[in-house]
């Protein structure tokens, strides 16, 4: 890239979303007077009597959990959403402004494993598949269903980014209409598709991989990279190679792929400010509305806050609410930061 862009103020274009990021490599120099966070991680034990996802123990709603040995699903005791809603619509005067409609969903929770004390950074390659096969598997359960649109399998990690429970675990939503992200998504992708008569992911990871300035890190069938557009500091996108639009469509040899980025990238997270990493990440499949979309790419999102060490996050605040996404340190800092945290070769 020309020199300007690792120096001064500019714009990117972000694709996957048709809209723009401001991008302001000089704003690392500025000192920092703001908040701080606490880095004391307590020692979690293997198994926590207070936890209510460890096997055996009594949840909050008067459930007690199994005694499961790998990974282990259930109704979230404490829904968002409900799928026995009855449906009704609101429209004040029919004016299009004040406007409401009932929306059911299903809300499950999936522990990655029985131990209190592991992470997907920490869990060993083939227990992080066994959760790849039950994500594919919810996901066509859920998808399978008339009263779903969307699933949407997401994890929270660490007490930043809002998780109440530091057990190995993460959530899968089932919607009756596509959520706003992955209708911006589609519209972006369709019209890609209409226009190129290619996905438009697929073609981005073509041009990725062929600059590979961005890679992170990368196996026979996926690939880790910051994605040229990012907001977060060190926001980090998953593609697949082959193009394929839902997780259950996965082929073997693609879920021991996913496995394996999933413990290189949180365990390189890690590694970054030598601390446990919080972010969110999710996967983004296509809607569940039974058509082949051929414009789409399975990928996944993980947004981390933390931004200059353990102790200073990025804030959305601002210019960032009112104006548009802005970010400090570039995709290609922030990406070779990630490439030496992670400690492999791209290839």
């Amino acid at each position: 890239m020309n020199e300007i862009f690792t120096q001064q103020p500019h714009r990117r274009w972000n694709a996957l979303r048709g809209e723009w990021v401001i991008v302001s490599p000089h704003r690392t120099q500025r000192p920092w007077q703001g908040q701080t966070e606490d880095t004391t991680v307590p020692t979690a034990p293997q198994y926590d009597p207070k936890c209510y996802l460890c096997p055996g123990n009594e949840r909050a709603g008067g459930a007690i959990t199994p005694q499961y040995t790998e990974t282990y699903v259930f109704e979230n005791d404490y829904a968002a959403l409900k799928s026995d809603v009855p449906h009704a619509e609101f429209d004040m005067n029919n004016a299009g402004l004040l406007r409401a409609t009932t929306e059911r969903g299903i809300c499950r929770v999936l522990c990655f494993d029985p131990r209190h004390d592991l992470t997907l950074a920490t869990m060993p390659v083939a227990s992080i598949r066994n959760v790849v096969d039950v994500w594919a598997a919810q996901e066509a359960e859920l998808g399978a269903r008339e009263d779903v649109s969307y699933v949407q399998i997401f994890e929270n990690r660490g007490a930043m980014m809002g998780a109440s429970n530091p057990h190995p675990h993460g959530q899968i939503w089932a919607t009756e209409h596509v959520p706003n992200e992955a209708t911006v998504e589609l519209a972006a992708q369709q019209k890609f598709f209409a226009e190129n008569g290619k996905p438009l992911l697929a073609e981005y990871l073509r041009l990725e991989l062929a600059q590979n300035e961005r890679i992170v890190a990368s196996n026979d069938t996926w690939v880790a990279l910051v994605p040229f557009w990012a907001v977060w500091p060190f926001e980090v996108l998953l593609l697949p190679r082959e193009a394929v639009a839902h997780m259950h469509s996965l082929s073997a040899p693609q879920r021991d792929g996913l496995a394996d980025i999933l413990k290189a990238v949180t365990a390189g997270y890690n590694r970054v400010f030598d601390t446990p990493f919080p972010y969110s990440m999710g996967f983004h499949p296509a809607p569940a509305d039974g058509e082949a979309h051929e414009e789409w790419v399975l990928h996944a999102h993980f947004y981390p806050p933390l931004l200059r060490s353990a102790t200073v996050r990025k804030f959305m605040v601002g210019f960032e609410l009112l104006g548009s996404p802005q970010r400090d340190i570039t995709p290609e800092s922030a990406a070779a930061t990630l490439r030496t945290a992670i400690g492999k070769e791209t290839r």
